[in-house]
Order: C-alpha cells, then sequence, then structure tokens
C-alpha cells in the first residue's frame, strides 16, 4: 500500500513519516499544530486538513502522538479517523498506550467498519531516524500484511503479537524495564562518583561486562557530559512507568522496583525536567 497517512509529527511520528516519504511513499500529514507540516510538505508530502480528511483518502493511517488521551481524541468527534475511516480501510496506532485504550480505539474503528492495529515501538529519536525500530503489532493480521512494506522503512523488526493489547502490553513491560535499569544505573553512577570514582572509567568497566548495553553506554555518556538534549522525553517515560504499575496492579502482580522507579521519574518531573530527555532522571538522583 503506497498511499499512506500520518498523524502526529513530533519527535517520533516527524522521523517515522519523513522515512515513508524518502522511500517512495504517497504521504499525507496531519498534525494537532500545523507549522509542523511543513518540512514533511517541502520533501514531498500532501497536508490533510483533519484526521477525517487523511483517514478519508488514505489507504491505511498510521498514527504517533504522546499519550492515551490524545490517542484516543483523533478517534471521536466529527472530525476524527473514525468519522473518515471508511470499510476496508486500515487505522494503525503506534502510540504508546495502556490495553484498556487500544481496545477502546479498535472498537471505534471497527464499528466504523475500518481495520485496526496497534504498533507501538521501541526504540527513540535516533533509530526513528535511521528506521531501525522495533514494531510490536497486534491487531487485524490482513492490516499487519498490508502495512508491512511501511514498517520495513520504519523499523528493523515487527513482530506479530496477536489480539488487540497485546502490543501495548508488550511496550509497556519493554518500557519499565528500560526505566527500572535506567534508576538503578542513576543510582550506581552517582555513588560511584561520590565514592571518587572516575565516571568513564565505570563506563568502561560496565561496557566490558556482563551488564554491556546500547543504553547504559549512550546514556552514561550523556551523563558525564551533563547533555539532557531529549531523544526520549522524561514525561513520557514517566507515563510509560505509570500505565506498567497500573496493569500489575490490574493483574495482581506486584511490582515494587517498579514503583520505586516510577517515583524518581515523578520527582524528576516535579523539579521541571518533564521535557528533556529520560537520562535527566540523574539529576534527582544524584
Amino acid at each position: 500500500m503506497a498511499n499512506v497517512g500520518f498523524l502526529g509529527l513530533g519527535i517520533m511520528g516527524k522521523a517515522m513519516a519523513t522515512n515513508l516519504v524518502k522511500a517512495g511513499f504517497d504521504v499525507t500529514v496531519w498534525n494537532r499544530n500545523p507549522e509542523k507540516c511543513a518540512e514533511l510538505v517541502s520533501l514531498g508530502a500532501r497536508q490533510g486538513a483533519t484526521p477525517k480528511d487523511v483517514a478519508t483518502n488514505c489507504d491505511i493511517t498510521f498514527a504517533m502522538v504522546s499519550d492515551p488521551e490524545a490517542a484516543l481524541a483523533l478517534c471521536q468527534g466529527p472530525d476524527s479517523v473514525a468519522a473518515g475511516i471508511g470499510a476496508g480501510r486500515g487505522y494503525v496506532d503506534m502510540s504508546t498506550v495502556d490495553d484498556t485504550t487500544s481496545k477502546a480505539i479498535a472498537d471505534l474503528i471497527s464499528q466504523a467498519g475500518g481495520r485496526f492495529l496497534e504498533a507501538p515501538v521501541s526504540g527513540t529519536k535516533k533509530p526513528a531516524e535511521d528506521g531501525t525500530l522495533i514494531i510490536l503489532a497486534a491487531g487485524d493480521q490482513s492490516l499487519y500484511d498490508d502495512a508491512k512494506s511501511a514498517f520495513e522503512v520504519m523499523g528493523k523488526m515487527s513482530p506479530y503479537l496477536g489480539e488487540v493489547g497485546q502490543g501495548a502490553n508488550m511496550k509497556l513491560v519493554v518500557n519499565m524495564m528500560m526505566g527500572g535499569m535506567l534508576s538503578i544505573f542513576s543510582e550506581g553512577m552517582s555513588l560511584g562518583q561520590k565514592a571518587g570514582l572516575d565516571g568513564q572509567q565505570i563506563l568502561d568497566i560496565v561496557d566490558a561486562g556482563a551488564m554491556a548495553n546500547p543504553m547504559f553506554k549512550g546514556k552514561g555518556a550523556m551523563l558525564l557530559k551533563e547533555d539532557y538534549t531529549t531523544s526520549f522525553p522524561l514525561k513520557h517515560m514517566q507515563k510509560d512507568m505509570r500505565l506498567a504499575v497500573a496493569l500489575g496492579d490490574q493483574l495482581e502482580q506486584p511490582l515494587p522496583t517498579a514503583a520505586i522507579a516510577n517515583e524518581a521519574f515523578k520527582q524528576a518531573i516535579k523539579a521541571g525536567f518533564a521535557e528533556e530527555d529520560i537520562a535527566a532522571v540523574y539529576k534527582v538522583i544524584k
């Protein structure tokens, strides 16, 4: 399917939509702040007037917005995706939401005659720009098959996970682990440096052993430089941690470590770091 729409041109959505345009897809874009469409239009995209307009004129419409409330709002009302989707066309929500919200969106789309796939992504700004995201798809399998060529442009891996809700759950599990890892990593870096250890040596030793991973390497360099240029906004990580803890409550699964890590991110938001990178949690821990 070459005729696609893209709703939401934030840090992630802009990079993903750009890759689709550059790959030769016929892309129509929309953003709540229409000025953000200008760069995509200059690359060859068309600008839609409303989500309804985009969904009416595209075979598949993708969306990447900030939170469950924004994702649901795209599908409600007279100018919404649901108002324009029509029979046979597809809607792929790539936002990170909880499974309840994803199922509510699925119901709105299916009642309007459309097909629905949730496809949240694992990865931040750089993987979005490089087209190396991990796309966690669940829902209508025929739509998954039709969207696969676009997924291959936006990501390096796009497993099909089953029924609606499983993509959302997988994303929350992955991000909960990432938030917990970043919290304890920040504590370790802070403790080591206060004990007189060299920060770069800590990173080198961690990178040489069993705990080596790209996040520690990348975020560790940011901590030492005190450079918190946003790749993944801290406020979005806290939202994901909150949703993961809520899922644990729903399933009666104790998540004490995740709950404590969530508090660190909440403190970072209180301290004014909401728009900075997730690595800025270090500033409240140290």
